[in-house]
């Protein structure tokens, strides 16, 4: 018989984050969320660790003609990173400053991401602090490992990745990539993500702006 889903909803899961996180001894905090899913559960845990909450953006760089595969991806934040395939490159070798305009193409978008959700805030800086990276569920984990890379280099004290739900490969191949990984629910069979909760419906950008409204921000 299938199995009913864990979680109400994101925010059910980011309490049941929240729960798991509280008794960690975490110096100077900074909760992250890949938006738009892992927002909503970044919140709660914003909230019950009485923590900022900012998000990071990602930006794909797809090969040319083949998108969905992807050369490269740069990451928002204080002082943005770009992380490159260089075997991927090598493989479909675009022209020369190709890859650089791609990369001023997707931080202008991330910069117009980043505006609509924050206004004119600033990313905070990990630098020194212990961050807690969030999603609302692991797949792949492609995303996640961009992010922690380009995260790694703008100098936390630590990284924690916490997850509701992902499957055990790509939850042990991401226990490499940070000091503590928290996972709620390790499925023997994993499917889907949105298999694990009874509601997953798209979380809009009004939702993500009204949730990082600075008025409860510590």
């Amino acid at each position: 018989m299938p199995r009913a889903p864990e979680f109400d909803d994101r925010l059910h899961a980011g309490r049941a984050l929240a729960a798991a996180l509280r008794d960690l001894p975490l110096d100077h905090p900074l909760i992250l969320a890949l938006p738009r899913g892992g927002v909503p559960v970044a919140h709660e845990i914003a909230k019950e660790l009485q923590a900022p909450l900012d998000i990071l953006l990602i930006g794909k760089i797809g090969a040319p003609g083949h998108e969905e595969f992807a050369l490269g991806a740069v990451v928002d934040g204080a002082n943005p990173q770009w992380v490159m395939d260089e075997e991927a490159m090598r493989l479909f070798d675009p022209p020369p400053g190709w890859f650089e305009q791609q990369l001023e193409e997707e931080l202008r978008e991330i910069e117009r991401r980043r505006a609509l959700y924050c206004g004119p805030r600033v990313p905070i800086s990990p630098e020194g602090r212990d961050v807690v990276l969030v999603d609302d569920g692991l797949a792949t984990g492609s995303s996640v490992r961009v992010a922690l890379q380009a995260l790694h280099a703008q100098h936390p004290r630590k990284v924690i990745l916490a997850v509701p739900v992902g499957p055990a490969d790509t939850v042990e191949r991401l226990r490499a990539e940070v000091d503590e990984l928290i996972c709620l629910t390790i499925p023997p069979y994993f499917r889907a993500v949105g298999h694990h909760y009874r509601n997953f419906r798209q979380v809009t950008d009004q939702e993500v702006i009204d949730l990082l409204a600075p008025g409860w921000r510590p």
